[in-house]
């Protein structure tokens, strides 16, 4: 039987590139000129770690790494903006994490979505994935076009279609 699987994944080099290029851009900006901020990425945890010393700073570099990752065709919606914390001196910390595979509320309304639109496909949650099997290999497409268009707060990928 014809199956695909949905998932929710985020490309480690990309995101070490767009981190790059987000660090070089905070270095040359004029309003850094003197600063002590870091972005570090811990590509073990996914966690992204900013280090500044005032709020206007690390807004900016917030929007920095979310406009780095649009370049780089990664969604920012794969973002889990942590609290700001103190850190040493007057500097403000603020751990970013990467959202990697499908957390269970997020598989629950995918699998109601699809089983809501009465479509003739047997949807399954597996770990952190969701697959979907089918008949028909249109019925399959016509899942991945429902999915496409709601939002499930975290970015969606299609994989393993099979015949």
């Amino acid at each position: 039987m014809p199956s695909f699987d949905i998932v929710s994944k985020v490309d480690a080099q990309t995101l070490d590139n767009a981190v790059n290029n987000a660090k070089k851009e905070i270095l040359n900006r004029y309003d850094f000129n003197g600063s002590k901020s870091t972005i570090d990425l811990d590509k073990k945890t996914n966690i992204i770690t900013i280090v500044t010393e005032d709020d206007m700073r690390l807004k900016a570099i917030e929007g920095s790494i979310i406009s780095r990752m649009m370049k780089q065709n990664l969604d920012p919606k794969s973002l889990d903006f942590g609290d700001e914390q103190q850190a040493s001196g007057n500097m403000i910390r603020k751990e970013i994490s990467i959202k990697e595979g499908l957390d269970k509320e997020a598989a629950k309304k995918v699998v109601a979505k699809i089983k809501a639109s009465g479509l003739k496909v047997q949807p399954s949650i597996m770990d952190d994935q969701v697959r979907v099997t089918a008949k028909k290999i249109d019925d399959l497409q016509a899942v991945i076009s429902l999915c496409r268009s709601e939002d499930f707060g975290q970015p969606l990928q299609y994989i393993n279609m099979r015949n």
